[in-house]
């Protein structure tokens, strides 16, 4: 595992031979039998989120869905899990969580705090309860990220991290991820540096 973002695996589809390691952090699956898995780690709370957008039209209705928190009795029923990708993480104790937007080889980091329970769950769904600042990145950090969006072949990317007692713990990066809400409440020059990049200024 890469030393610079620790605690980063993630399970595709297992076979059913394969077993689920106890360290796995999160998977996408469609087998009901790899979620009861995933959920049995002793102590483990998880969370279900979307695989891609998390807004959809059902009833003729715009409906948003967003980060959930799971209850054993959530896992009772399983039916319609084979019907296509689902994405179950591990629950992580959380002070806050950062955005770490990456543009070419610079960083912009900040802090998102979460002021509802809603947002604590998910920010996304009560922005009015957020506070941000800026933040420095741990070198260990950024080296992995630097390494990460070279494996991928990426020049933009904005990678959601948890910091909690365990210190910055890795979720996903989205290579499309949006940035104007965060320089807008932290002032970081974003903007300008997709701009020098779309240029090619170092």
């Amino acid at each position: 595992m890469d030393p610079g973002l620790r605690r980063v695996v993630i399970s595709d589809r297992l076979h059913p031979q394969q077993r689920l390691e106890p360290s796995l952090l999160q998977i996408i699956t469609n087998r009901p039998d790899d979620v009861r898995a995933f959920a049995a780690e002793p102590g483990r709370t998880m969370v279900c989120k979307p695989v891609a957008s998390p807004v959809l039209i059902e009833d003729g209705q715009l409906k948003s869905v967003y980060t959930q928190r799971l209850r054993p009795s959530d896992l009772e029923d399983l039916a319609g899990i084979d019907t296509t990708a689902h994405l179950f993480q591990a629950w992580v104790d959380k002070d806050h969580e950062v955005r770490l937007t990456v543009v070419g080889e610079r960083m912009f980091a900040a802090t998102i705090h979460a002021g509802s329970d809603a947002a604590h769950d998910d920010w996304r769904s009560d922005y009015g309860e957020l506070t941000y600042s800026t933040t420095a990145v741990p070198e260990h950090v950024a080296a992995g990220m630097r390494r990460l969006m070279d494996r991928l072949q990426l020049r933009y990317g904005a990678a959601d991290f948890i910091v909690g007692p365990d210190g910055w713990t890795f979720l996903e990066v989205n290579p499309c991820g949006q940035w104007d809400w965060i320089q807008g409440n932290t002032g970081l020059p974003i903007a300008e540096a997709i701009a020098d990049e779309l240029q090619g200024v170092s």
